[in-house]
């Protein structure tokens, strides 16, 4: 069963490290963003379609419908792919649905990022200093040492820019707007993760409603925030094999032939 897992911001692919060490039986393939672990090409604007067309690219180049996983920006451009490239995915897992709800505000530091002057002055905060400071802002926020030292190389003035021009394109009503398609990814299985404790992503009442929208089954997950992959990845795997099993397995099974 090939996984394709993509990650967010400020990250690279290791942020699936622990979560797929737990996972058995299955074809892990780690997609980092361009930005966002990979390099931008040349041209390529990071903004919210610009990664949507580049992940169905990707998807297309595996040349087989897969299961898709992703978190925060790529949790947002997972369900935008599955709004408009459903023939790709046999099933798909988000974090992120409660962006696409028409009363999501941006959590305030993306707000700055969309600020003009503010948004430069903070990535370049955030994205500055060594490699050791840079983990150790991310162990701050809840990810474990060994993790953050694997992302630090990722982040840098690259990945700063990726942030500023993201938010900036993603900033409302743009992602509203797009979720009055959501219920186009209900065409291939979906799972929306929900961690009680995330504060990034919208209320809990407003990722179940998306969630609901997109015809995903909600896997709420308590006292676990943003980073659920890493905060407990053996509940976080329980979760995941429990939809492939389930409805996701059975359902895609049904529906790999339809569009």
């Amino acid at each position: 069963m090939k996984v394709v897992f993509v990650n967010g911001n400020p990250e690279n692919a290791a942020v699936w490290d622990l979560l797929c060490d737990e996972l058995r039986g299955i074809d892990a393939v780690r997609l980092s963003l361009p930005g966002f672990g990979a390099p931008v090409p040349e041209g390529f604007g990071c903004a919210v379609a610009d990664y949507r067309d580049w992940l169905i690219g990707r998807l297309e180049a595996i040349g087989e419908p897969v299961h898709l996983v992703g978190h925060d920006v790529g949790g947002s451009t997972v369900v935008s792919v599955a709004m408009k490239r459903p023939e790709s995915l046999l099933s798909w897992v988000s974090d992120s649905l409660g962006v696409f709800h028409p009363d999501y505000v941006w959590h305030d530091l993306a707000q700055q990022w969309q600020t003009p002057g503010v948004g430069e002055e903070s990535v370049a905060g955030l994205m500055g200093g060594s490699l050791e400071e840079r983990a150790a802002r991310m162990t701050a926020r809840g990810i474990p040492e060994a993790v953050a030292r694997r992302m630090a190389p990722a982040q840098g003035p690259e990945m700063g820019r990726a942030i500023l021009a993201f938010y900036r394109s993603a900033a409302q009503p743009v992602m509203a707007e797009l979720g009055r398609d959501l219920a186009d990814a209900a065409r291939r299985p979906g799972l929306a993760i929900i961690g009680t404790d995330d504060r990034f992503v919208g209320s809990e009442e407003m990722r179940r409603e998306s969630a609901a929208r997109a015809g995903a089954e909600p896997a709420v997950l308590r006292d676990i925030g943003h980073w659920w992959m890493v905060q407990d990845p053996a509940r976080s795997a329980r979760a995941l094999t429990s939809f492939w099993a389930g409805r996701g397995q059975a359902d895609s099974r049904g529906r790999a032939g339809s569009g």
